[in-house]
């Protein structure tokens, strides 16, 4: 019997969705190794530190890439100075400025590339349902079609699960989750804008302070502003 735990490679941002998704996989019995990358987000530092501190928490492995095509490609307002962070619009169907082009499509491919190389079993990701209602690359058909690549492009023994626990869920029903798992959430980071405190009008901080708003809980990092979400 080969009681060796199954590995799983986690992807990092430093945000509530990937620390609870860390957590999940944690919680099914996946040995964690977090993957974090540093693409010229404008909050890159923070998101570090709170990815660190997390592997901290759990005694896990924690891997950063540091690269700068992202920022160099252009498109979107995190990696761009010329573009300005719009405040949140909770209710709009456009694509918003904060979408960085096939962003997703990149970090995966890392993560799958980590993965084969430390025969991991799964890559998970914390994408939700509030992402893909704005950003393409978070769909569930989107994740469908990446588990079909890495399946014909890694190696004939090579078997890794795409995971996305959360796709079909809401930002409450994550902040819930986490809530029940324990997941420090003083160590994680949303805002697009800031380094500390958060902004509290940009897209992320109003899911997330949304979030703990409909559950009765405070969010326990600094806001410049607390609006009722």
């Amino acid at each position: 019997m080969n009681d060796t735990p199954q590995r799983a490679v986690i992807l990092a941002s430093g945000g509530m969705d990937s620390a609870t998704a860390t957590y999940e996989a944690v919680e099914q019995g996946y040995q964690p190794l977090l993957l974090h990358t540093s693409y010229g987000q404008a909050t890159e530092s923070k998101e570090y530190e709170c990815a660190s501190a997390l592997a901290k928490e759990l005694d896990a492995s924690l891997l950063r890439i540091e690269t700068d095509h992202l920022a160099a490609i252009g498109g979107s307002s995190l990696t761009d100075d010329e573009m300005d962070i719009e405040d949140a619009d909770l209710d709009s169907d456009e694509v918003p400025s904060s979408y960085v082009p096939f962003r997703n499509a990149n970090l995966l491919s890392m993560a799958v590339s980590c993965a084969e190389a430390n025969d991991a079993d799964a890559v998970f990701i914390g994408a939700h349902s509030e992402d893909f209602s704005g950003y393409p690359d978070c769909r569930p058909a989107f994740f469908d079609a990446f588990q079909q690549v890495m399946d014909v492009g890694t190696k004939p023994d090579t078997e890794i699960a795409l995971e996305a626990p959360f796709v079909e869920w809401s930002k409450t029903d994550i902040a819930e989750r986490g809530l029940e798992l324990g997941v420090p959430y003083e160590h994680t980071w949303s805002c697009y804008r800031e380094s500390e405190p958060a902004c509290g009008t940009c897209d992320a901080c109003a899911f997330r302070l949304q979030a703990f708003q409909n559950l009765g809980e405070r969010d326990p990092i600094s806001y410049a502003e607390r609006p009722d979400y």
